[in-house]
C-alpha cells in the first residue's frame, strides 16, 4: 500500500491487554454453503479451539486470539491493485478466497480494511520475482505421501519465505491484489491453489491495512495492522499434486508440520477452512477464514 511500506501508522500506537484479545474461528457452514462447486464436498481443515455453547453460542460468534503474525516475506509488492480476480493468465485449479476482518477485542467486523493477498503460481513461481523464485516443472511429478525431509535450508530470506525484503526483479504482478472489506467485515478474492517450492508448505501471504483512504493510485496512509500466511491442509495439497500443472513439478514438498512459518495452532496461525468436491478437487476450492486483529497496532512483518 502507499504509504504503508514502512508499516508505521500515522498517530500513537496504543497497547490493549493482549491477555483478554480473541480471535474468531472460520465462519464454517455459512461459507460452505456459499461454495457453488456441487456435490460431495471434502473439508480438509476444520476450526480448531473451545466454541461457544447454548445462547451464547446463539447470540456471536464464539472468539478466541489474535490472528498469529508471521513474517512479510522477501516477495511483498506495494503493488495498489484493487481487484477481486487476481489470476491474470495463471493455470490451476480455481480457488476462491473468503475472509473476514473483526477486531478481536470487541468482535465486531473491521469495514473498510485493505486486504492485500499475493502467493506463487501452480509451479511455485512469484510474479514480480520469476528470476528468483524456487518453481519447477517437467519431468516426473511427485507421488505418494510427502517426502518427509524438507529440500535445502529452512527459510531465512530467500526463496524459503522468511527475512527481509528483495527488490522485485521483473514487471509482472499475476497473484497479487488488493479488496476493502465491506461493512460485515467480508472480502473475497478469486486465483488458483498455490503450488510449492523448495522449503514451505503450500501457503499465501496477507497483509491487512486500516485508517487509510482509496484514492485514484490505490489505497493510501494508515498502517498494517496485520501480517500473516494461510495455510492448507495436507489431503488437499496431496489431491491438487494430481492435477495438471501440478504433477509436473519435480520440487520436493515440504509438509505442514515441518513448515518452520506455520505454528501448529489451526485456524489461529492461519489453517484455512477448505471445501472441495471430493475426488474432483480440480473443479474448484473454497478457503475461508475469519481474522481477529487489533486495529490500534501495528504488524509489518518485517522484523
Amino acid at each position: 500500500m502507499s504509504g504503508t511500506q514502512s508499516g508505521k501508522p500515522q498517530g500513537p500506537v496504543h497497547k490493549r491487554d493482549l491477555t483478554r484479545r480473541k480471535v474468531v474461528l472460520a465462519t464454517g457452514a455459512a461459507m460452505a454453503a456459499a461454495v457453488g462447486v456441487g456435490g460431495a464436498m471434502a473439508a480438509s481443515a476444520s476450526a480448531e479451539g473451545t466454541g461457544a455453547s447454548g445462547a451464547d453460542a446463539a447470540s456471536a460468534e464464539p472468539c478466541y486470539r489474535l490472528t498469529g503474525e508471521t513474517t512479510e516475506g522477501p516477495y511483498y509488492i506495494d503493488a495498489d491493485k484493487i481487484r477481486k480476480d487476481i489470476t491474470e493468465d495463471r493455470e490451476g485449479i480455481p480457488f476462491t478466497l473468503r475472509l473476514k476482518v473483526i477486531d478481536s477485542d470487541t468482535c465486531k467486523p473491521v469495514g473498510r480494511a485493505a486486504v492485500d493477498i499475493w502467493h506463487c503460481d501452480a509451479l511455485g513461481i512469484y510474479s514480480g520475482y520469476e528470476s528468483m523464485s524456487g518453481g519447477g516443472g517437467g519431468g516426473t511429478p511427485p507421488t505418494g505421501a510427502p517426502t518427509g525431509t524438507p529440500t535445502g535450508a529452512p527459510p531465512t530470506g530467500g526463496p524459503g519465505g522468511g527475512g527481509g525484503h528483495q527488490e522485485p526483479t521483473d514487471d509482472e504482478r499475476y497473484l497479487r491484489g488488493t479488496q476493502l472489506t465491506d461493512k460485515h467485515g467480508y472480502v473475497e478474492f478469486r486465483t488458483v491453489f498455490p503450488g510449492w517450492y523448495q522449503g514451505r508448505a503450500v501457503h499465501i501471504h496477507t497483509k491487512v491495512h486500516v485508517d487509510g483512504k482509496l484514492t485514484d493510485a490505490g489505497y493510501e496512509g494508515g498502517h498494517a495492522c496485520h501480517t500473516g500466511q494461510f495455510f492448507f491442509a495436507e489431503a488437499a495439497v496431496l489431491a491438487s499434486a494430481e492435477v495438471s500443472p501440478y504433477s509436473t513439478s519435480t520440487t520436493e514438498r515440504t509438509t505442514l508440520d515441518e513448515d518452520t512459518i506455520y505454528g501448529g495452532g489451526g485456524t489461529q496461525d492461519g489453517l484455512l477452512k477448505l471445501t472441495y468436491r471430493k475426488g474432483r478437487i480440480e473443479k474448484g476450492v473454497v478457503g475461508s477464514l475469519t481474522m481477529g486483529v487489533d486495529p490500534d497496532e501495528t504488524h509489518d512483518g518485517t522484523s
